[in-house]
């Protein structure tokens, strides 16, 4: 059994969203997210799915870039990205996708290993942020909350959280959520949302304070989930 991670897969199958237009090594990225991933993952392992999975804008759009998903080896752990507008009811989607998890204020077990996460926001003095990010910045720290108090009612002694955004701003400065982290026994975060190498310098990597960040982007993984337990 292994645990592997990779974001923004950015499938759009239904949807006319072709995601070239960001660059030419987006060319055909779900046909290589999709063959790596058949070379790399078992039936048996994890795959974490820190958001952006679809372009659909509706649950039944999605329908197809999830049933691709769904087939695909192994269990899969969801988080809601910014632009999984079809993401509506976390319940409703498990009933349908029985090795599919999507993860929504509460958390998941990998070994004795306890999955969290929330989506995250822009992080306060990022060069994007503006003071109508405020509220969904603070309401993200009480579902990051949320998450975590769900694993440490269980018992939690290790926890591998998952976000979306970066739990950084662009200056990888200390935030919110970088307090939260310090007072959990969080030992591995990973995130997506940063895309070409300008954003990816920007995202915080590895050990700080004894926390080991990781981007997870799928263009920063050359569109092949990453093994990360």
């Amino acid at each position: 059994m292994g645990l592997f991670a990779i974001a923004d897969l950015h499938f759009g199958f239904s949807v006319n969203k072709p995601m070239s237009i960001f660059g030419a090594h987006w060319e055909g990225h779900s046909e290589k997210i999709i063959e790596n991933w058949k070379k790399n993952v078992g039936a048996e392992d994890t795959v974490l799915l820190p958001g952006d999975i679809s372009w659909a804008m509706k649950e039944n759009e999605a329908q197809i870039d999830l049933q691709i998903i769904n087939d695909l080896p192994g269990r899969k752990i969801f988080l809601e990205g910014n632009h999984d507008y079809w993401w509506k009811s976390a319940s409703k989607l498990e009933r349908k996708y029985e090795k599919m998890r999507f993860l929504k204020n509460d958390c998941d077990l990998y070994e004795n290993i306890f999955i969290c996460g929330t989506r995250g926001w822009l992080c306060p003095n990022d060069t994007h942020f503006t003071e109508q990010d405020k509220k969904l910045y603070e309401r993200e720290q009480i579902r990051l909350r949320l998450s975590l108090d769900s694993a440490m009612r269980k018992g939690a002694k290790e926890i591998l959280l998952m976000m979306h955004f970066p739990p950084t701003n662009d200056k990888q400065e200390d935030s919110a959520f970088v307090q939260i982290i310090g007072e959990y026994p969080i030992q591995q975060v990973v995130y997506g949302h940063l895309h070409g190498k300008q954003s990816h310098d920007m995202g915080l990597k590895g050990e700080r304070d004894g926390v080991n960040y990781q981007l997870v982007s799928a263009d920063y993984l050359n569109f092949c989930p990453k093994k990360i337990l």
